[in-house]
């Protein structure tokens, strides 16, 4: 059924007819508000031309003899085209358009019995309101979608105010959580910290005592969270009393690169103390390592002291050299030329043997501690005037204080080994 509305001159007019339709099937009064809205917004710039608009309201029937749907159209005599349509401002109920502009709303009815609508509608197509259309009953409309609105705003207020309580409460929730798992995490640093030095001081034996010799050591690794590396060190006093020293860099960093270094250690170790020949151990070494590890790749530094005679005899495999302090005379790095574990023919090329005397300090130590700024040779000259600052020091002291100096700035950050073996003055 569809009835046709008289022309609306005025939005007045209009309101109370698209108002009448509403209240007549009994919308509810929040959707009623936003029809009325709607259709005056849309109307505003026609009847403020002096064109008059029309309303028509029908019944979409749903399945049964039940009507579903209200459809109510705005009909101009100016088609609101899509460029008109783009200056009407957002719409609290918008409408379809149909090609001619044609505004058209289906608002679900709320059900009703009998299937038919509570109040017939007027022959003008809207319907007669309860009450008539005297301006008493417009008021009361009127002011029952204003209630309905601060009603909506009143419901929205509380849930915001409610959103937000439970928001605090998350964020609470949250940031407690959060401070848990941080201190969790500090936590576990610190135990895996502290597992990793346990693990480190057993991998790096402390100073022997040995009569006629002062020997200490200065480690650093890279990282804080990788306290193992590549660099370690090994000391003993043979049967025949000669002091063997062993300083290995592995290649890489952390638990991995301790291994390998580890493996290189022992086999040199036991290859000492057997008894083989201070120039073919690294060789030895590579030979019995590399079938086991293919991808090992380490440097070697071997040093062999006698404490009664001073006696210094040095083997290399790619390692930078050692660097002796006399106590009288200029301080020179000892050269050996070879080839390290996982080089093409490792080995030492040649023994080197010189003589420690009372005082003379001897520095063993791993590019690390040299090559920081990234310029080997500039790392070295550094080294010398670092050890003559610190060479009179406890001999406790010496390595690290060599470190320091050498790391005053640091552009390339390694696992750092200072070794240092002094002859007491006597």
């Amino acid at each position: 059924m569809t009835d046709t509305d008289i022309p609306h001159y005025t939005l007045p007019s209009l309101r109370q007819a698209v108002r009448g339709i509403a209240r007549a099937h009994r919308l509810p009064t929040e959707t009623r508000a936003r029809l009325v809205i709607s259709a005056a917004d849309l109307a505003r710039t026609e009847i403020a031309a002096g064109r008059p608009v029309r309303l028509e309201a029908s019944l979409e029937p749903g399945s049964g003899e039940e009507a579903r749907h209200l459809v109510v159209t705005l009909n101009t005599l100016h088609a609101l085209g899509a460029d008109r349509r783009r200056d009407v401002p957002d719409l609290p109920l918008p409408p379809e358009f149909t090609p001619d502009g044609t505004a058209i709303w289906r608002v679900p009815l709320p059900a009703q019995r009998g299937g038919v609508p509570a109040v017939p509608p007027s022959r003008n197509g809207g319907a007669q309101p309860a009450g008539g259309d005297c301006p008493a009953s417009e008021l009361h409309a009127v002011e029952q979608e204003l209630r309905a609105a601060l009603a909506r705003i009143d419901a929205l207020t509380v849930e915001h105010r409610q959103l937000k309580h439970e928001l605090a409460e998350t964020n609470r929730g949250t940031l407690a959580l959060y401070v848990q798992l941080e201190e969790r995490d500090e936590q576990l640093r610190k135990a895996h910290g502290q597992t990793l030095r346990e693990l480190e001081d057993a991998l790096r034996p402390p100073p022997i005592e040995v009569e006629g010799l002062e020997m200490a050591v200065h480690y650093a690794p890279a990282g804080t969270d990788a306290p193992t590396g590549g660099d370690l060190y090994d000391w003993l006093q043979l049967p025949d009393g000669t002091v063997h020293i062993t300083v290995v860099d592995a290649l890489g960093h952390g638990v991995t690169s301790t291994r390998g270094a580890l493996n290189v250690t022992h086999a040199v170790r036991t290859l000492a103390l057997e008894g083989h020949p201070l120039e073919s151990i690294i060789a030895r070494t590579a030979e019995i390592l590399m079938p086991f590890d293919s991808e090992l790749m380490s440097t070697v530094l071997l040093a062999r002291i006698n404490p009664d005679t001073g006696d210094l005899f040095l083997a290399n495999g790619s390692h930078p050299p050692a660097l002796l302090l006399p106590a009288d005379g200029e301080p020179r790095y000892l050269e050996v030329r070879g080839r390290g574990i996982g080089y093409p023919l490792a080995g030492s090329e040649r023994l080197l043997h010189t003589r420690m005397g009372p005082g003379d300090l001897l520095v063993l130590y791993t590019d690390g501690l040299t090559e920081s700024r990234r310029d080997p040779r500039e790392g070295e000259a550094r080294l010398v005037e670092a050890a003559r600052r610190h060479a009179d020091k406890p001999i406790g002291d010496v390595p690290g204080a060599i470190a320091e100096d050498m790391h005053t700035i640091i552009l390339h950050p390694d696992d750092t080994l200072a070794l240092a073996v002094r002859v007491p003055r006597r």
